[in-house]
């Protein structure tokens, strides 16, 4: 068996080194530590990790749209739950001009590793030219609610 052994010189400048080498690796490692303590205590605890799951919205044209969209969305495992607000009225500027139109609002809970796969999913399904999809991480919440969409949606 054999083991690598680093060695460094008796003198200050190989102390220096291993002094930069050490600090260096320490500023690097530290978010990933920081990352894998905080998850490692949120299996133990039971408590959530702030930005795990996050809420995304999705305007739609009308019900029809919205509920087909809806569902697929949950099919694919790409949402938890998906809650279909009817009638929000939306102002904005489109090519020029403002318009205000009647839509329906999507309210989308999931995992925020899932947001690029939902957006995409989104943008292939859905009748506007450039379809609304963003998304705020969930800071806080019902614990075994947002323990559901955990388990719900996989990683």
């Amino acid at each position: 068996m054999h083991f690598m052994v680093m060695r460094f010189d008796a003198s200050a400048g190989g102390a220096l080194r291993f002094f930069c080498l050490t600090v260096l690796l320490g500023v690097l490692m530290l978010p990933v530590l920081r990352w894998m303590g905080l998850r490692a205590f949120s299996m133990a605890t039971q408590t959530y990790s702030s930005g795990t799951h996050s809420a995304a919205f999705v305007t739609c044209p009308n019900d029809t749209v919205a509920k087909e969209l809806a569902r697929g969305i949950v099919e694919k495992k790409l949402a938890a739950c998906v809650n279909i607000v009817p009638q929000i009225t939306s102002v904005y500027e489109w090519q020029g001009k403002i318009e205000e139109d009647t839509e329906v609002l999507l309210m989308i809970k999931t995992r925020s590793s899932k947001i690029p796969a939902l957006a995409e999913y989104v943008r292939s399904n859905h009748p506007y030219e450039v379809a609304e999809v963003i998304s705020l991480p969930i800071d806080q919440g019902n614990p075994p609610y947002l323990k559901w969409i955990g388990d719900v949606v996989p990683e």
